[in-house]
């Protein structure tokens, strides 16, 4: 696979830190919402995993498809929607991403080409593929993306897919944000193959394994990928290293890993290391930094504000955007 390699500039490396703590921040006041029962349902945050979605959202071009699974609050965040559209999502108010019918785990945007966050493991796996599909079968210049996660790789239809998009080259990245727990369970109780990236060798898959902890792997990994898949060569599937320092869910303790493991992640937390990177080369100062954070403070307030005052939708929602078969059938007179 070529490589592109890219040197980063100056306002890349302050965008991967606006957007890495509009997420954490995000998040965090999700968190605290939801101990308020503000909204209900689950809730499964990505607070530590941020460097994956930053570096993902310099490396994509206009056009690219996105579909991920139910940890999916920061996509859309990523991907250039106001933070406000999903958290009225999560309070389920007609102004959210959904229009307050999919909550937590679907968040869908056809502005910025987010195929949805998708409940069932391992889902969201063949829909990619089939979205890869059509855009090769419209000649079109664009590549899907496929978030998952660890445990989604233990699904057969994970396979199948990697089958058929190897079979009919199509273009498309499989992207796996290994965290290490597939809920409660570790990586490597679970499977003989730890590296989880070796399963695409079965299809003569390009694969490999990527620091998800920093952007510039991740913008430089997923790019590459990008390219090698939109000129032909089939998909690529990589496997992002990273962490969640919370549950799998906000009802999830995690008492299956220990503190220490905890902390010895948070030592290379991917927010602490763009801000000693930035101040290393000194690429902006004190003054300039603590602008980002108040700016993403008056974001997050924003979005509160908003979803705590947009209505709820009305019944008769109830009976919109429902699929009938009926609709779909030609009738014989």
């Amino acid at each position: 696979m070529k490589s592109i390699v890219e040197k980063h500039t100056k306002e890349t490396y302050l965008h991967w830190y606006e957007a890495m703590i509009l997420m954490r921040q995000f998040e965090e006041r999700c968190s605290q919402l939801y101990i308020q029962q503000k909204f209900g349902g689950f809730c499964h945050l990505y607070i530590g995993q941020e460097a994956v979605l930053a570096g993902m959202s310099t490396a994509i071009e206009k056009g690219d498809k996105v579909i991920t699974a139910y940890r999916d609050h920061c996509h859309p965040i990523a991907l250039g929607i106001h933070p406000k559209y999903v958290m009225a999502e999560l309070f389920g108010k007609k102004t959210g991403l959904s229009k307050g019918k999919g909550g937590s785990m679907h968040m869908f945007s056809k502005v910025a080409n987010l195929f949805g966050g998708h409940a069932i493991v391992g889902a969201q796996v063949p829909l990619g593929t089939g979205i890869a599909f059509a855009e090769k079968y419209r000649n079109s210049a664009n590549v899907t993306l496929c978030f998952l996660g660890d445990g989604a790789v233990r699904q057969g239809a994970f396979h199948e897919s990697l089958n058929m998009a190897m079979l009919w080259k199509l273009p498309v990245v499989y992207i796996i944000e290994n965290n290490f727990y597939a809920m409660g369970t570790s990586v490597s109780r679970s499977s003989n193959v730890s590296d989880l990236y070796k399963l695409g060798n079965a299809y003569d898959i390009k694969s490999g394994k990527v620091d998800g902890m920093k952007c510039e792997s991740v913008h430089d990994a997923i790019r590459n990928a990008r390219e090698y898949s939109r000129d032909g060569n089939g998909p690529v599937l990589l496997e992002v290293v990273t962490y969640r320092y919370k549950g799998h869910s906000m009802s999830d303790p995690a008492k299956y890993r220990s503190k220490s493991e905890v902390e010895s992640f948070k030592m290379r937390d991917c927010i602490e290391m763009i801000v000693s990177k930035i101040r290393r080369n000194i690429l902006a100062g004190e003054e300039e930094l603590e602008k980002i954070r108040q700016k993403v403070k008056s974001v997050i307030d924003e979005a509160v504000a908003f979803a705590e005052e947009s209505p709820l939708p009305e019944p008769e929602e109830l009976y919109r955007d429902v699929y009938r078969q009926e609709d779909y059938m030609f009738v014989r007179e």
